[in-house]
């Protein structure tokens, strides 16, 4: 999946489509059908640098709920299941308020790392680069 994912990032880029404010597309989502009893639908994500999402996206989730809501094939309150490429499972829904569809979204997530953080007060950018 990676090499077709990466190949419509690349045609995306050579093309000049861009998302919101001219901004790069760099987030390539796919999705096909779970073989896991009860699962709705089965994703995969290129993340930048040629990653990976092992979660099935809880961005990429909200846009697949909002879609099929949009559709007509997702109704209010709906349970939606998304299976990731690795077999994680996020479960989401939406409710929709004033017209715009909110949604919600629950699955499981691991600490996998701890680090800290150590800012040098010498350098004139530890805080970031002000405009």
């Amino acid at each position: 999946m990676t090499v077709f994912t990466w190949a419509v990032r690349q045609a995306l880029r050579a093309n000049r489509i861009t998302g919101a404010n001219g901004q790069e597309i760099d987030h390539i989502e796919v999705f096909g059908p779970s073989r896991l009893p009860g699962v709705d639908g089965k994703n995969f994500v290129l993340c930048p640098g040629k990653a990976y999402d092992r979660s099935p996206c809880g961005t990429g989730t909200s846009a697949k709920l909002a879609c099929l809501y949009a559709d007509g094939r997702l109704h209010e309150g709906q349970v939606w299941k998304q299976e990731s490429v690795v077999g994680s499972i996020f479960e989401g829904s939406v409710r929709v308020r004033d017209g715009q569809i909110h949604p919600s979204i629950k699955g499981s997530a691991f600490v996998n790392a701890e680090a800290d953080l150590v800012l040098d007060s010498r350098d004139p950018f530890c805080m970031g680069i002000q405009a």
